[in-house]
């Protein structure tokens, strides 16, 4: 009996890791209940890491996980942040799709249940019922926890409706590990297209499966948190905004201009997190030049009169 309890409940786990549609919400009292099967490719991904001393290194295989990282961290940040959760600017079906899927890569769920909770987050900013505030859980839990969390692993539809009417990102949504399952496979290949082509790069598709695709996930899984942990408790502070949300130039870099987090929340609704010149916001840059190439269109400016606004300094 007891096994058979266990088969069911490990049968239903794996069910819901593969096909978010067959999850439900979590009966578990306790709100910090992690969910170590169903967030199994994260921990996993970590494990991978070991990896690192069989299959050794190169300095075309750190290239390309450099590469990757930033290329996928604009996946998050221009269109699963700036595009999904804020409709900061505008684009065609094919660009939002290829958009999500570029963010999907990232092994950081779909576009709809990542927009569903920075939403939630923006209404509920280091209040109590925010899903990841440093303020109000530490450290740990608004850095990693919280992903785990069964209570996080719904979307809370009735906050996107908007993007919910188009099935290729539902699709996204229910098969979240497909995507980051062919970028690893792509990473393999890729790989081995160079040991068979390019020997002399020194490389092979398990080293460029291990730094390409877990190395790269995990440091581009840990680069976005930082937004939610050290954004909240580590730079300065320029607007008063009912939160501890915070600048910091390092993040800005780590997370092409993520971490003017502060200007963010004073205006959530603009396309530029730098608010001047000498604020670096390489995601700005280039869905400037998207703009310009009539990929995107009506990228949303920051007023000036909100610019300086509500200042502290």
């Amino acid at each position: 009996m007891i096994v058979k309890t266990l088969s069911r409940k490990l049968s239903y786990h794996l069910k819901a890791a593969l096909d978010n549609s067959t999850f439900k919400e979590s009966s578990e009292e306790n709100p910090r209940h992690i969910d170590w099967i169903r967030s199994s490719p994260f921990w996993l991904s970590h494990l991978a890491l070991i990896a690192i001393y069989w299959v050794g290194v190169s300095p075309i295989a750190v290239g390309f996980c450099v590469f990757f990282y930033y290329i996928r961290m604009f996946g998050i940040t221009g269109f699963y942040h700036r595009y999904f959760s804020h409709r900061s600017f505008q684009t065609g079906r094919i660009v939002q799709f290829l958009g999500a899927t570029l963010g999907a890569s990232s092994a950081q769920r779909g576009p709809i249940w990542w927009a569903s909770h920075h939403r939630h987050h923006h209404q509920h900013s280091d209040d109590p019922p925010d899903s990841h505030s440093p303020k109000q859980d530490g450290f740990w839990w608004s850095h990693v926890l919280w992903f785990l969390a069964d209570k996080n692993f719904s979307t809370k539809d009735h906050l996107v409706k908007d993007l919910n009417r188009f099935p290729e990102l539902r699709f996204l949504d229910r098969y979240d590990y497909v995507v980051p399952i062919v970028y690893w496979g792509f990473c393999f290949l890729l790989g081995w297209g160079l040991e068979t082509y390019y020997p002399e790069f020194g490389t092979n598709g398990w080293q460029m499966l291990v730094w390409s695709g877990f190395v790269s996930t995990v440091l581009l899984w840990h680069g976005t948190f930082t937004i939610n942990s050290l954004a909240h408790r580590w730079g300065s502070r320029r607007y008063t905004t009912g939160d501890d949300s915070r600048n910091n130039f390092i993040l800005s870099l780590l997370t092409l201009g993520e971490g003017w987090h502060n200007n963010h929340h004073h205006y959530q609704h603009t396309v530029r997190q730098g608010f001047y010149w000498w604020e670096i916001d390489i995601t700005y840059y280039i869905l400037w030049t998207l703009s310009c190439l009539g990929l995107v269109k009506k990228l949303k400016p920051i007023p000036k009169s909100v610019r300086e606004s509500s200042r502290l300094v």
